[in-house]
């Protein structure tokens, strides 16, 4: 069962992590980046807005947790359909709070169908292969749950994070480069934008060849001398 806990993903999983570095003798405590993956981009971007110990951002085929939710990519979702998210969630949480069974939403599909799209195909490909599966993990959120994310907007006051430095990358194809594209478009000084050729949203996780590892050294390099 995979909760959603928007606050623990961005305490959790970055001011903690910087806690735990600061106290290591071999730290600087004044060199300390972060880098977010998919959806952990939009997590490090909050936590950076509200730690300036984090002194470098780098996103990678971020996905805004909050928009996507809300909107759908290309905000392709109603109000209308917002709203009726919102009720089966509510009414799911009375189910689950009497001891009815959990209810999933969204996700990486454990089968692939006919009617399966490209974007489900692209996740599938990775969560559900030996590329990156594993049989302790879920990438499908609890339906009770999930719309939390529709109360996280992690690029309210993104600018606030300057003058510390941003970098933001995306693959040309990836489903997901509109919330890359955006976050670059709200940041405030000292950001920068790499768009991979050739590369989707997925490919950007683990294919070699692809991920800008050169521009990632050279960012952090450069601006946590």
């Amino acid at each position: 069962m995979q909760l959603v806990r928007v606050e623990g993903r961005i305490e959790g999983d970055f001011s903690a992590g910087v806690d735990f570095l600061r106290t290591q003798s071999f730290v600087d405590t004044e060199r300390i980046g972060a880098l977010g993956i998919c959806g952990s981009g939009s997590f490090v971007i909050s936590a950076a807005k509200i730690d300036p110990r984090i002194k470098a951002v780098a996103t990678v085929s971020m996905y805004d947790m909050g928009g996507a939710t809300r909107n759908g990519l290309g905000h392709s979702v109603t109000p209308e359909q917002r709203q009726a998210a919102l009720a089966q969630a509510a009414a799911q949480r009375d189910v689950e709070f009497t001891g009815g069974p959990t209810e999933f939403t969204g996700g990486t599909p454990e089968q692939l169908t006919d009617q399966s799209g490209p974007i489900a195909r692209e996740f599938y490909d990775f969560y559900r292969t030996a590329r990156g599966s594993s049989p302790d993990t879920t990438t499908q959120p609890t339906l009770s749950s999930n719309v939390k994310f529709m109360n996280f907007y992690p690029f309210n006051d993104i600018g606030a994070i300057s003058p510390r430095p941003m970098l933001f990358i995306a693959g040309e194809n990836a489903h997901s480069r509109e919330f890359t594209e955006e976050a670059y478009r709200l940041a405030g000084n000292r950001k920068e934008l790499v768009i991979v050729p050739g590369a989707g949203h997925v490919d950007l996780y683990d294919r070699t060849d692809l991920i800008p590892f050169d521009k990632l050294t050279e960012f952090y390099t450069r601006n946590l001398t």
